[in-house]
């Protein structure tokens, strides 16, 4: 299982290094509540003794435990690249029943609190419903445990715990900023735990203690996700099925022509295509005719991102230039990222005028 943990941070390390064009930015602070159910792996009694040190029971009696619940509360920033930290707060608990050789059976309870520090790395699959995200996260719980039966014993340590997230989430439609998530998580703790008995056996009094290990956690949770700095998207299109696009006005008269894109996108739609067309058009009817092309992009991502996807933007209107026959020494490119918005807005704004081509025949 660790072996799985790490594989899940290796992924959100990779994912930040090569997976800035798939991520769905989360720009800013948000909350999120989850819960489910909790199936705790079967546990290790490694011994059971009396003090001074008479042992009682069979070593590495088996614990097991029925599905108990989970539930967890969080606070997040994102920062547009897909890359989210969190901080989170909570609880799980399950009953079971102790198989301790020569003993009769006893019954029980363990249960957990704490707090965790996450990192997370949301991955884009080119869907307007559903979002994948990873995630993996360290920190500490608090574990109550109860055995309960010819011996008892009881009492609560603080272990080292560090756990590994896999979820999707899904955009709500008509309430800007909510998504509903489900997730599978793999929590452990570290160590080996021991637990005193309450009160003393025999007419010496002695204490029981139990000690115990392995702690794995593998939960199945349903729950919801509010991010606050999120803009409404562009009005959708006749069909529901088709992804809304921002309708390029006509050619103004000084040969510029605007080639708008979708959001966090940097391939042409039809409208696109025939705008880039005209401008072909326009400068085949003209000799030694120079071509520059602008790139820009809202403020909805970092400045690096966005400076890559305005480049990128330029470059897909090029190569379609090059296509539809224009000479590639006639053709100059420039990418301004966020710099030079049509439309002035707060940062972390969606604005489809500002997702744009230049193109200006000379």
């Amino acid at each position: 299982m660790r072996r799985f943990v790490l594989a899940a941070s290796g992924l959100v390390v990779l994912g930040l290094g090569a997976g800035a064009a798939q991520a769905q930015p989360i720009q800013g602070l948000y909350i999120g509540a989850a819960g489910g159910a909790n199936f705790l792996d079967t546990e290790r009694q490694r011994s059971l003794t009396l003090s001074p040190g008479t042992s009682v029971a069979k070593p590495n009696q088996s614990v097991d435990f029925k599905p108990g619940w989970a539930a967890v509360g969080s606070i997040g920033y994102g920062f547009g690249n897909g890359v989210r930290l969190e901080v989170e707060g909570s609880g799980r608990s399950n009953t079971g029943h102790f198989n301790t050789g020569m003993l009769p059976k006893s019954t029980g309870y363990e249960t957990k609190t704490g707090a965790m520090a996450n990192v997370l790395f949301d991955m884009d699959i080119r869907s307007r419903y559903v979002f994948p995200y990873i995630g993996a996260g360290a920190g500490y719980q608090s574990v109550d445990f109860k055995e309960s039966g010819y011996y008892s014993v009881r009492g609560s340590q603080n272990s080292f715990a560090y756990q590994a997230i896999f979820g999707l989430a899904f955009p709500i439609p008509g309430v800007v900023g909510l998504s509903a998530t489900t997730e599978y998580r793999y929590l452990t703790t570290n160590g080996k735990r021991d637990y005193t008995s309450p009160g003393g056996y025999g007419p010496s009094n002695a204490k029981v203690t139990g000690r115990y290990s392995d702690n794995n956690n593998h939960e199945l949770m349903v729950g919801l996700r509010y991010a606050f700095n999120v803009t409404p998207p562009p009005t959708p299109a006749a069909s529901p099925d088709v992804v809304p696009v921002a309708v390029a006005p006509a050619p103004v008269p000084s040969r510029s022509y605007l080639v708008f894109f979708d959001w966090d996108k940097y391939d042409l739609n039809a409208r696109a295509r025939q705008i880039v067309a005209e401008a072909a058009e326009a400068s085949h009817r003209v000799a030694d005719t120079k071509i520059a092309l602008a790139g820009h992009a809202d403020s909805s991502g970092t400045a690096q991102y966005n400076q890559d996807l305005s480049r990128k933007r330029a470059a897909t209107v090029a190569a379609e230039l090059v296509r539809l026959g224009v000479a590639p020494a006639s053709i100059s490119v420039t990418s301004y990222g966020d710099t030079k918005p049509l439309v002035q807005t707060a940062p972390g704004t969606r604005e489809p005028q500002n997702r744009r081509v230049e193109i200006v025949l000379k």
